[in-house]
């Protein structure tokens, strides 16, 4: 026949979606970049020791006397160290290499963390937060390292799963921080010490070099690229800072509304990290080939500011799953496709450089967002945090919208 009769409505959402799937299971299938299991699993450890720690520390301070407020400042040092050494270690690691950085930001946390469980005072317990927080600052570095590696259409893939490493840290860490805890309060804060030590060597050993130290690139790079990656940085400022008060304040909206106990809102947090590691690691890959970075980052930034809408006005169980629902996979599509932005503006003898400026941009929303959060929930009401949040972050909605940020 000579033409061809017209698809119907049905049989062309079908084509579509059997395109889709060749086109997820074909990026599933693409072996990554030797190397990167390795990068992964040094993330992955060092996580899981951050994670020891930080459920237990504000009691740990208690036992020497600190207050409220100076737990605060406890857990604010640590991210306040990490915003002033990201750039300076990813500046480093452009120049050094990233595998030497990596390797002594691993010493620094098991000798943060060593100085911690040995505390006798007050203050030593903040330097060994302000060693870890200095040591913390290599994240970036260990994003670099993955961009290295892979050609610029893998990356978002790479930076989901190693997103999906911190969510895995985030759920053994806790788990194991309590079984240690019950040899003593010190404890925990010793096995995340030695877990460090025994990452550094494995790092010494098996970690490989992905930096090449000699390439040789203009310093001036282009207008478009520097408006770029300012407008990303700002856009991860503005994201992470309504995150960081939900993550502070959850568990007081959560026992006011819901009646939720200590124990029920770790319960909360660990699914929400499990749902937060299966969609980095699971669905990153597959939706950035398909719909690319930047339109991921658009559309999982809406989720989260509608998420938090919903969370504000949640009085009952199936406004609040939803809410949350909505915010975890926001975030977890918008963070890595964020940081695929950031890296690929990035020229790459300051690859380094730049991803640490943009962590150091998200270590100071840490610091503003939990005291924001708090006075929010003080003086306006139970979930003003959330609906306050939602409302910054249009703020990043607007800014990624702008027809001038170049893909």
């Amino acid at each position: 026949m000579w033409w061809k009769p017209r698809k119907t409505a049905r049989e062309c959402v079908a084509a579509s979606f059997d395109l889709f799937m060749s086109n997820a299971e074909k990026s599933v299938r693409e072996p990554l970049p030797r190397g990167f299991w390795v990068i992964w699993s040094t993330v992955a450890l060092d996580m899981v020791g951050f994670g020891i720690v930080v459920p237990i520390l504000g009691r740990y301070a208690d036992r020497y006397g600190a207050s409220g407020f100076q737990v605060g400042l406890l857990f604010a040092s640590f991210s306040l160290a990490q915003m002033v050494f990201s750039p300076i270690l990813g500046r480093w690691s452009d120049k050094v290499g990233r595998k030497p950085v990596i390797v002594i930001s691993l010493i620094g946390t098991a000798v943060g963390s060593f100085i911690t469980g040995a505390a006798g005072a007050l203050w030593v317990l903040f330097a060994g937060r302000l060693i870890d927080g200095a040591s913390g600052a290599s994240v970036s570095v260990a994003q670099s390292a993955v961009t290295d590696l892979g050609a610029p259409q893998q990356r978002a893939r790479m930076l989901g799963l190693l997103g999906m490493a911190f969510g895995v840290g985030f759920v053994v860490g806790p788990a194991l921080g309590g079984l240690a805890a019950l040899g003593g309060p010190h404890v925990p804060f010793y096995v995340a010490g030695v877990l460090a030590s025994i990452n550094a060597v494995a790092a010494i050993i098996r970690l490989p070099e992905t930096k090449k130290v000699h390439v040789e690139q203009p310093v001036v790079a282009h207008v478009p690229r520097q408006r770029n990656i300012t407008s990303f940085v700002l856009i991860g400022f503005f994201s992470v800072l309504p995150f960081a008060g939900f993550e502070a304040t959850f568990s007081l909206f959560g026992g006011n509304r819901f009646n939720l106990t200590e124990a029920s809102t770790a319960g909360v947090f660990l699914v929400v990290g499990l749902l937060m590691a299966a969609v980095q690691g699971a669905l990153i890959g597959p939706l950035t080939e398909k719909f690319g970075s930047l339109a991921l980052l658009r559309t999982g930034q809406v989720l989260v500011a509608l998420g938090m809408l919903f969370l504000g006005a949640a009085v009952i169980w199936p406004v609040l799953i939803v809410a949350l629902v909505l915010m975890v996979i926001g975030a977890g599509i918008a963070s890595p496709s964020l940081t695929t932005l950031v890296a690929n503006s990035a020229p790459e003898s300051m690859r380094g450089e730049v991803l640490g400026f943009q962590q150091s941009s998200n270590a100071l929303a840490r610091v503003v967002g939990p005291p924001l959060a708090g006075l929010a929930f003080d003086h306006i009401g139970v979930g003003a945090p959330f609906t306050l949040g939602a409302g910054i972050y249009l703020v990043a909605i607007v800014i990624a919208s702008r027809r001038s940020l170049r893909h």
